[in-house]
C-alpha cells in the first residue's frame, strides 16, 4: 500500500489485497474511484491464503469477535473456493473431535516419557 500525489492535488492510495465484494460500491459511494480487477481461481486462491493470514494476525492483536468473525468469512470462502461444501468442512471437524477430542478440558501437553 502507498500514497502518491498526482500534480499535488490528486491522493492515489494504492494496495493489492482481496477485499470483501461490496467494498468497491463502498469506495465509490464515498465519492472516490478504485480499479479493481477479477481474480482467475489460482490467484484468488493465492490471494485468499494471504487473507487468512492477514485476519488471523488480525485476530491475534485485538482479540475482537469482529475479527474472528472476518477469519470465519475467509474460511467459508476458501471452503467454496475449493469445491467443498461448509458441510464437508463441519463433518470433517466432527470426525475429528470424536476421534481426538475437542479443546474443552484446557490440557497442556509438557511432555511425553518412551518406556
Amino acid at each position: 500500500m502507498g500514497n502518491v500525489y498526482l500534480d499535488g492535488q490528486i491522493k492515489v492510495q494504492t494496495y493489492h489485497k482481496l477485499v470483501r465484494d461490496r467494498i468497491p460500491e463502498i469506495i465509490e459511494a464515498d465519492g472516490k474511484t478504485c480499479i479493481t480487477e477479477m481474480l482467475p481461481a489460482a490467484q484468488y486462491l493465492e490471494m485468499l491464503d494471504a487473507k487468512l493470514n492477514e485476519e488471523l494476525a488480525e485476530y491475534q492483536e485485538s482479540k475482537s469477535l469482529e475479527e474472528l468473525a472476518d477469519l470465519l468469512e475467509v474460511m467459508r470462502a476458501v471452503v467454496n473456493a475449493r469445491g467443498w461444501s461448509w458441510e464437508q468442512l463441519e463433518q470433517v471437524r466432527q470426525e475429528k473431535a470424536a476421534q481426538r477430542g475437542g479443546f474443552e478440558k484446557k490440557i497442556l501437553l509438557k511432555e511425553v516419557i518412551e518406556n
